[in-house]
């Protein structure tokens, strides 16, 4: 098997026949058929990328090549966003008098959908703390379909150990479901830890650029074809364009993400030095609780910090406004970093499912790009000084 910075660059190779060393975008929303026994395959065969672009696309084709081989799946699915991915994956994968069992701390619009949706359409969901792997085991019912994984975990950056928890999920017959989006497939597999779907949000690393969105499912060739049915109704596809975008951004990914991997801990090393920072939550710090765990199901600990500012939550906001280099925004993994005061973008669309008492006011959400590392500590150690300074 290819490694992951060979294989995002070769791993579509030999999926369609063109002759130029970039892929062709295939912008068209349906296919004709040579004959009428072309067209009758193209009918009947599920996912055919030379049909309709809702069933499938010559670069969807592309990107479910490498996205499959990063995360060492069977096959993999792509959709318009993350929440489209994982929207998809769960009303495949259950139905009225099921149970599910999630984490507490969840992406808020994942929380929603657990919280939400899924109980208005008779799915019960029990929420566990994510930190204690016998917490899955002991929620497990007879009517558990589904366990919900995602780790590290927005905003706090807990873990969940992936390895446990599925083994107990397998032992169990119930099946597990991982976003992968904070990790990333450069440094965490889900899959090889015996998760048995994986999905991201494309938007974030993969694309890396902030201009597109776009999710991806990656599992095996009979998950796929449960789960693709369901995408084809819900109807979340994946543009020819942004597809293409994502194959791109693919093709740089390992190395953006190699240098986001050492800003981010220098810059979290950095804030733990700070006498205005009262605490840092970073997985690649040894005084997370966590770090064990994060060494062992890790080989990099991602682009996503918070911290606390020590004089209150109006000191943080004025932290936040006072940055230079990142913007103001709620997002991540692209080249430029972005910082946000956690209880602003949260405020009034957190659902209750999130251990809202865990989540501090003074709380400050840094995801960190590429930039020179030297020119990051600069501009937050300013911000730091004015914000809680009061200036």
């Amino acid at each position: 098997m290819l490694r992951i910075e060979t294989a995002s660059i070769v791993g579509d190779r030999d999926v369609c026949d063109e002759t130029g060393v970039a892929p062709a975008i295939h912008y068209s929303s349906v296919f004709a058929a040579q004959s009428e026994q072309d067209f009758t395959a193209m009918s009947t065969r599920p996912q055919h990328p030379e049909n309709y672009t809702r069933y499938g696309n010559p670069v969807h084709e592309r990107v479910k090549a490498v996205m499959s081989q990063l995360e060492g799946t069977e096959t993999a699915l792509v959709t318009g966003s993350g929440m489209g991915a994982m929207t998809a994956t769960l009303l495949a994968l259950v139905r009225a008098g099921d149970h599910v069992v999630a984490q507490r701390q969840h992406y808020m619009s994942t929380a929603n959908l657990l919280d939400g949706m899924l109980r208005r359409l008779g799915v019960e969901v029990s929420f566990v703390d994510q930190t204690d792997a016998l917490c899955f085991a002991r929620a497990i019912r007879k009517n558990t379909k589904l366990i919900v994984l995602e780790s590290p975990a927005n905003p706090l950056l807990e873990l969940t150990d992936l390895a446990d928890v599925a083994q107990t999920a397998k032992s169990r017959d119930v099946l597990t479901v991982a976003d992968n989006t904070f990790a990333s497939p450069m440094n965490q597999q889900p899959h090889a830890l015996g998760v048995d779907i994986v999905v991201h949000s494309a938007t974030k690393y993969l694309g890396g650029h902030h201009d597109l969105t776009g999710g991806v499912i990656c599992t095996s060739h009979t998950l796929a074809e449960r789960i693709w049915h369901t995408h084809v109704t819900v109807g979340s596809v994946l543009s020819p364009m942004d597809a293409w975008l994502l194959l791109r951004g693919i093709r740089t990914f390992p190395l953006r993400m190699e240098r986001i991997n050492q800003n981010a801990l220098a810059l979290a090393q950095f804030l733990c030095a700070h006498p205005d920072v009262e605490e840092v939550k970073y997985p690649g710090l040894d005084c997370h609780p966590q770090f064990a765990l994060a060494c062992r199901q890790m080989r990099g600990f991602g682009g996503v910090l918070t911290f606390r500012v020590k004089a209150g939550a109006e000191a943080a906001k004025r932290v936040v406004a006072s940055l230079r280099i990142p913007q103001m925004a709620g997002s991540l993994g692209g080249v430029n970093s972005l910082a946000v005061h956690i209880a602003t973008m949260w405020g009034g669309t957190r659902a209750r499912t999130a251990d809202t008492d865990a989540i501090p006011d003074d709380l400050v959400r840094y995801a960190v790009g590429i930039e020179h590392i030297d020119d990051l500590k600069d501009d937050l150690s300013q911000a730091l000084d004015s914000g809680c300074s009061g200036g």
